[in-house]
């Protein structure tokens, strides 16, 4: 009984404990976090007014007039009519001048050119690009927790090491203080190790504020605090990828044929896949929504139509002429309409939108060049680093057997503490260095993955 409330005690503790934030994590909820991640939903909103509007083009249109008017001149019969009927005893006494009318019209698009459509295709290609325009900012975005991410991870590093330093500080001034005291060493032996020291606790605390301030910065963009959680270091990608990293990504011993630079090795077929290049694509698909709804503009347009009004004078002139009441009056037809004004710029229109076109094409050529660019020099980055790395694991080794050989010296008695010390220095950078480019060379990798979106 008493093990399994130990286990349920230990399971409870692991359960309130928060889980180490991940980079793919704080990528994640910097997403969520970020003001601009609420263009998305006014987007979609915007988008599903434009199409319903759209969609309402062929509806019936109903409005609603009425006019008073006065004419100087209206139909009257030739006089000598007037005067036979006259002649007769009848009495026609002529429009009057004065005209009232309440009308109701009820129009029909049968066919408007295609223009509902293209305004359709138009509010989509729009919706598309101011899409993909928030999504490069917040790829963008993403690139930002990364630094702050690797910059804690090498902080983290380099204050671990700073504080093993402290401690084989601390232990070799505790050998020389007992050596002062038996009178082997001098008292300058004993203030040079503590001022190392203190030098050494004085960059460990300078190290540990700039971490501090660093994952303020990433609470920041995340959206909520780090506390004390360390940050999980991510996997390695091993060296036979590395070049590539099992992603196609150009390597470093050839040539490409297509974009001609030296040691890109990169084909046409298998290039990055950025939110950059999509955007480029709905920005073309715009300005082809543009070009339809341009071309929509210039035909003609079909439909029926049905007037009612209420009035005087009616459609028949002959009895409005003999009676001044009001009647009802309809008329029901099929308009066309059909406006040559467009044709006047629709050439310079459209071909400055195929120029547009032609501009952003060459933004794209010119975005994905320098996407390879990056990538070369990344690559030989990342060839350089791990390099380095198998010498540095070699520098370490010896610097320590160093190291070791000069306090083996003290515990001998004999005293040298300039060189104690310099042999702790170099140990200690060398250790930080190779820390620092191995987070560096992780760091590399992933700035690679970030230039593929891969």
């Amino acid at each position: 009984m008493k093990a399994v409330l130990i286990l349920c005690g230990a399971l409870l503790a692991s359960l309130s404990v928060p889980a180490q934030p991940t980079l793919d994590e704080c990528r994640e909820l910097a997403r969520r976090h970020y003001p601009e991640i609420r263009q998305y939903d006014l987007i979609r909103r915007t988008e599903a007014y434009d199409l319903a509007n759209a969609s309402r083009a062929y509806l019936p249109q109903v409005s609603f007039s009425a006019q008073v008017v006065w004419q100087s001149a209206v139909p009257e019969f030739p006089d000598a009519l007037t005067g036979m009927l006259s002649a007769r005893d009848v009495s026609i006494p002529g429009m009057h001048k004065d005209q009232y009318k309440a009308m109701l019209e009820v129009n029909q698009v049968l066919w408007d050119g295609g223009r509902a459509a293209a305004e359709k295709q138009m509010a989509k290609a729009e919706s598309a690009e101011r899409q993909q325009a928030a999504e490069v900012d917040l790829y963008a975005l993403e690139g930002r927790v990364d630094d702050l991410y690797f910059g804690i991870l090498l902080l983290d590093e380099q204050i671990a090491r700073m504080r093993l330093t402290v401690d084989l500080l601390r232990s070799n001034l505790d050998k020389i203080r007992a050596c002062f005291r038996n009178g082997v060493a001098m008292a300058a032996d004993v203030d040079a190790v503590e001022a190392e020291l203190l030098a050494a606790n004085q960059q460990t605390a300078e190290y540990e504020a700039r971490r501090e301030n660093y994952r303020r910065m990433l609470a920041l963009f995340i959206g909520e605090e780090l506390d004390d959680r360390p940050l999980v270091r991510p996997a390695v990608v091993a060296e036979s990828s590395a070049a590539g990293i099992g992603l196609g990504i150009p390597g470093v011993a050839s040539d490409c044929r297509s974009c001609g630079i030296p040691g890109c090795g990169e084909n046409r077929t298998d290039e990055s896949e950025r939110p950059e290049k999509a955007w480029f694509d709905a920005r073309i698909d715009l300005l082809s929504a543009q070009e339809r709804q341009l071309k929509s503009a210039t035909r003609p347009r079909f439909g029926l139509f049905a007037q009612g009004y209420y009035g005087y004078p009616g459609l028949d002139f002959f009895r409005s002429m003999i009676s001044p009441d009001w009647t009802w009056n309809a008329l029901v037809g099929v308009r066309m309409s059909w406006n040559f004004g467009g044709y006047y710029t629709r050439k310079n229109s459209l071909n400055k939108l195929r120029a547009a076109k032609e501009q952003i094409e060459v933004k794209r050529d010119i975005f994905l060049f320098n996407n390879r660019l990056e990538c070369v020099e990344e690559n030989g980055e990342i060839a350089r680093l791990r390099r380095a790395l198998a010498d540095d694991d070699r520098i370490v080794a010896l610097r320590r057997s160093v190291r070791e050989a000069a306090e083996s010296k003290l515990r001998n008695g004999v005293i040298d503490t300039d060189d104690l010390l310099r042999k702790i220095t170099d140990e200690n950078l060398a250790v930080m260095a190779r820390s620092a480019r191995e987070i560096e060379l992780l760091k590399k990798i992933y700035e690679l993955k970030h230039t593929l979106n891969r």
